[in-house]
């Protein structure tokens, strides 16, 4: 947007912008099964008479587990990482780190969950590349996440496991209404449809004053993962 901006003389005035995307977030029933989100982007700035000024590409996926299970981490990572590596080895080491540190509730100290990659105004290659680039990360989601909700669903869980559930959906909600860019640019838009914008929250949530799991429980270990450095699941 800088550079569309730029390009036309520093003002807005008269520019058009297209967007077209897909976003997925899904929030299993089950507590040991994964939330996960996905969101891939197109952005077109144009003058009115049709000429483009500016494109580029945004997106990302991040895997949130309530309960930690370290293969379900490596797999998706691991696909992540063989999407980008298709089309650029230095993707993944740029776009990991990149995903850590946008899905981090500052506030917390706490990530959202293990990250996954996340980028934002990528035009560095002819479009058609790009779009590639970004095909192949949606595709590597469905073999990725798929397995894991199939194995994850069938697993039997307790009220207490699904009170920490809706504690860590608490936490979902708190980083999307307070951090999340997309959010935030819903917001921004006259005319929005509201509900699209908050489609991404979970149903039931869950708060708790202070809440700290027992040492050596699967929620401590999840908590300890979130509050820790960055792991390289890949």
């Amino acid at each position: 947007l800088k550079k569309a901006i730029e390009q036309a003389g520093g003002s807005v005035s008269g520019l058009e912008m297209w967007v077209n995307g897909i976003s997925c977030i899904i929030h299993p029933v089950n507590p040991h099964a994964p939330t996960v989100h996905f969101n891939y982007r197109h952005f077109q700035i144009s003058k009115p008479n049709g000429d483009v000024v500016a494109w580029w590409f945004g997106g990302g996926q991040d895997l949130t587990p309530i309960y930690l299970y370290d293969e379900d981490a490596k797999l998706v990572h691991t696909s992540l990482k063989g999407a980008c590596e298709k089309h650029d080895p230095e993707y993944y080491p740029k776009f990991k780190p990149w995903a850590d540190k946008y899905f981090y509730h500052t506030a917390r100290k706490e990530a959202r969950g293990i990250g996954g990659i996340f980028f934002d105004d990528l035009d560095d290659k002819p479009k058609d590349e790009l779009f590639a680039f970004v095909k192949d990360c949606a595709d590597s989601f469905e073999p990725s996440y798929f397995p894991i909700l199939e194995k994850r669903s069938k697993t039997a869980y307790t009220q207490d496991e699904v009170d920490w559930q809706a504690l860590r959906h608490g936490r979902y909600v708190e980083f999307n209404l307070v951090y999340d860019r997309g959010t935030k640019f819903g917001f921004s838009v006259p005319g929005v449809n509201i509900e699209a914008v908050l489609m991404s929250l979970p149903l039931t949530v869950r708060y708790m004053y202070k809440h700290v799991p027992p040492s050596g429980s699967p929620e401590r270990r999840l908590l300890d993962t979130l509050t820790g450095p960055p792991r390289d699941w890949a």
